[in-house]
């Protein structure tokens, strides 16, 4: 394997703090840290966040003053703001590198203002105060970004080869490429739908929360969502399994079935996760880790889709 390029590797390390910003955004909340800061961009009026509910500009009600959860909060702001930089940085380096190749060069700048976008939804999150649709309005636009990272990454890769060589990749599978992407278009969408139903569970989560019901109860008022989210879950796994085996059984080359089993790893721990949340009382930790591992997921199927458009099936 070829050494990364400078592009590459800085779009790479965009792409894991962007990872680690979603991780941050499902502690932020599993702590019930999401309206820590009431207000935005600022938090308590400030650029800067108050030390004690004693500096609080009057407008604001003492209650409402949580110094950790506050800190939790601004901290993914502050986090927020470090990937906007890190993709505008990207963005440059693709004029740099890639300004012949529209296909690296716009993807990236769409990332770029996709993440303005972002910013403004976190706003109207805390507008809503966390209602569940916007939530997950929030929660997908990070992940389409995430995706969009991931094809500038592999595409930069496309490019050197291209150069490197004018002889075209053989393509060993011929006829089973455009099923095999097919069939991970159909496992991306599925697990899009199964994210966007946990992001909607889980805001029936936090509403019965906040009603007073117990947290060994609440799962149990979501009804019908929480049913199809089980199910999206479930057949997410069958068609990751049905997936592996095919490339296995000889429709791909080795780094495809390693991705493959990169997807079914992520499927299992995500419906495992699922279970331990399900009958262990919601525990925090494993809400956290339910978010990360189905953005991992989705990462990881994206890489498989990329990979076989550019030949190696």
């Amino acid at each position: 394997m070829s050494r990364l390029s400078s592009f590459q590797r800085l779009a790479l390390w965009t792409t894991a703090t962007t990872y680690f910003l979603i991780l941050v955004g499902g502690l932020v909340r599993a702590s019930g840290a999401g309206l820590g800061c009431p207000d935005w961009p600022r938090c308590f009026g400030g650029w800067v966040p108050p030390s004690s509910a004693a500096e609080l500009p009057p407008q604001f009600d003492p209650s409402q003053f949580n110094q950790t959860l506050m800190w939790t909060e601004y901290a993914n702001r502050l986090l927020g703001v470090a990937v906007g930089f890190l993709i505008f940085a990207t963005a440059i380096s693709a004029w740099r590198h890639h300004r012949r190749n529209p296909r690296i060069l716009w993807t990236t700048i769409g990332a770029f203002l996709l993440v303005g976008f972002q910013g403004w939804l976190g706003g109207r999150v805390v507008a809503h105060e966390l209602a569940a649709w916007i939530v997950t309005v929030h929660m997908i636009v990070a992940l389409v970004i995430v995706q969009m990272l991931l094809y500038v990454t592999v595409a930069a890769g496309n490019d050197r080869r291209a150069m490197a060589s004018a002889v075209a990749p053989a393509d060993a599978a011929g006829a089973k490429a455009p099923a095999l992407r097919t069939f991970v278009v159909v496992l991306i969408l599925i697990t899009l739908v199964q994210i966007a139903l946990g992001t909607q569970v889980r805001g029936g989560v936090d509403a019965a929360l906040d009603a007073g019901v117990a947290r060994s109860a609440a799962l149990a008022t979501v009804g019908t969502l929480d049913v199809l989210h089980r199910d999206a879950a479930f057949v997410t796994l069958m068609v990751s399994i049905l997936l592996c085996f095919w490339l296995v059984m000889g429709a791909g080359n080795g780094l495809l079935i390693r991705w493959s089993w990169a997807v079914l790893g992520l499927a299992v721990g995500q419906v495992a996760l699922g279970v331990v949340m399900a009958y262990v009382s919601l525990l925090p930790g494993a809400q956290v880790l339910h978010l990360t591992v189905a953005s991992l997921l989705l990462g990881a199927e994206t890489v498989l889709l990329l990979l076989s458009w550019r030949g190696s099936v």
